[in-house]
């Protein structure tokens, strides 16, 4: 693969306790339940050097009814993101590795705005790596719920609502061509139609039912990382649904049928043998719905294979 991961690698937690995109409440816990988790200390057995901003603070959960746009907390969301982006934005250009501890998947659009103006910035080219159950490219116009975690993708393609969608400072903060999302598994008719009017590259269950997990990574990754060279930037964005809700129960719209525990580690290993990792986001998060933590540690196991712990070293093929 095209890129050299910096060593040793430094990042920066950074928690954005809110839930004022999603239906259940609980989400906002998640960044604590990933401290009770040990995620710092897992990581720093790894050798990654590890700093920690605390819960960042914003607007509380108005549990809002749709405005006219038929949206629900769209002013909170919007500063819930705005802070998001900010805190995101400082911690790239201070040339650390952002993981962003939602909360629910609305957080994405600021993390990701930030990582696009960043790159724009630099020069590099952002990649995006979606894992999720669901593909969140609804609109305002097609959202059954009128929630704001079901639509960063549109958003951040330029479709969602205007004041989101801009965030970057350009519209759309990256090309639907810059993303790749797996494990999808529960999407309305009209995202499908998103989908294929925008482009995405999806690799739903089915596909990894049929090809398996390893290929579909395989094609995945070459897919967004092709022949680059060291001014590649991945992102990973990782709903916690997209797991097998039989392993991890702890999030507020979990589905059947999503990938196993050792299908999810392979997820996250072969990210690792990239080396291209240069943002995280972990959202989706509910300890209200878990089971005595174990899906924030759990969580805390693929994030410390996503940084390269895995049984044996791997010979490049």
């Amino acid at each position: 693969m095209p890129c050299t991961a910096q060593v040793p690698i430094q990042a920066t937690l950074i928690g954005l306790p809110t839930d004022v995109g999603a239906s259940r409440l609980g989400a906002a816990m998640g960044p604590d339940a990933l401290r009770v988790a040990q995620l710092a200390p897992a990581l720093e057995k790894l050798g990654v050097q590890v700093s920690d901003l605390g819960n960042l603070s914003g607007p509380a959960n108005p549990r809002g009814a749709r405005d006219e746009q038929g949206l629900r907390n769209l002013a909170e969301c919007l500063n819930w993101n705005q802070i998001a982006h900010d805190a995101v934005l400082q911690v790239l250009e201070q040339k650390r590795l952002p993981i962003l501890l939602g909360g629910d998947h609305t957080l994405a659009t600021g993390s990701i705005s930030a990582v696009a103006r960043h790159c724009r910035a630099t020069g590099k080219q952002l990649r995006v790596l979606w894992l999720d159950a669901h593909s969140d490219c609804n609109t305002p116009e097609s959202s059954p719920s009128g929630n704001l975690h079901g639509m960063p993708v549109s958003s951040l393609c330029g479709r969602g609502p205007v004041e989101l969608a801009s965030l970057s400072g350009a519209t759309p903060a990256l090309p639907a061509s810059s993303f790749c999302q797996i494990g999808l598994r529960s999407v309305d008719e009209s995202e499908k139609h998103m989908i294929r009017q925008l482009g995405l590259k999806v690799y739903d269950m089915r596909a990894i039912d049929e090809l398996g997990m390893r290929e579909v990574m395989r094609r995945a990754l070459a897919t967004l990382l092709g022949s680059g060279g060291d001014d590649m930037h991945l992102h990973l964005s990782f709903d916690v649904d997209f797991l097998d809700p039989d392993i991890a129960p702890g999030t507020g719209t979990p589905v059947r049928g999503g990938p196993t525990y050792r299908e999810a580690q392979l997820c996250m290993e072969m990210i690792a043998d990239t080396g291209c990792l240069g943002s995280l986001d972990i959202v989706e998060l509910n300890p209200a719905l878990d089971l005595r933590n174990q899906t924030a540690e759990l969580v805390v196991e693929l994030v410390q294979s996503l940084f390269g712990q895995s049984t044996l070293m791997k010979d490049s093929p």
